[in-house]
């Protein structure tokens, strides 16, 4: 798979239409970071909620959710023959991708 289509631009796209280069460039880890800054605050925020409100074990099952996303992406690209890089980088993305869908 050649590398300017081995990569996840569609979250970064929707929250953050600025960031991504406009052609087939390389996209590095701070960039799919950059794009997902609104996922990242928001998982936080009730992450940092539930701990505070409930109990640490609900926070910890939402992490868990999470990771356990990430390694099912991981995984799906990686048997579709994706580079590790681009599993990784596309895992990252999809997961807070999905995970906003119902905000």
């Amino acid at each position: 798979m050649r590398p300017e289509h081995c990569v996840t631009r569609n979250h970064i796209e929707v929250w953050e239409e600025r960031v991504l280069p406009s052609g087939p460039d390389r996209i590095r880890f701070g960039t799919v970071l950059r794009g997902s800054l609104l996922p990242i605050l928001v998982w936080a925020g009730v992450a940092c909620f539930v701990y505070l409100v409930y109990n640490p074990l609900v926070a910890t099952v939402l992490g868990g959710l999470f990771a356990s996303s990430f390694i099912v992406g991981f995984a799906l690209r990686r048997r579709a023959k994706h580079s590790v890089r681009c599993s990784v980088y596309g895992a990252l993305g999809g997961m807070f991708d999905k995970s906003m869908a119902g905000f």
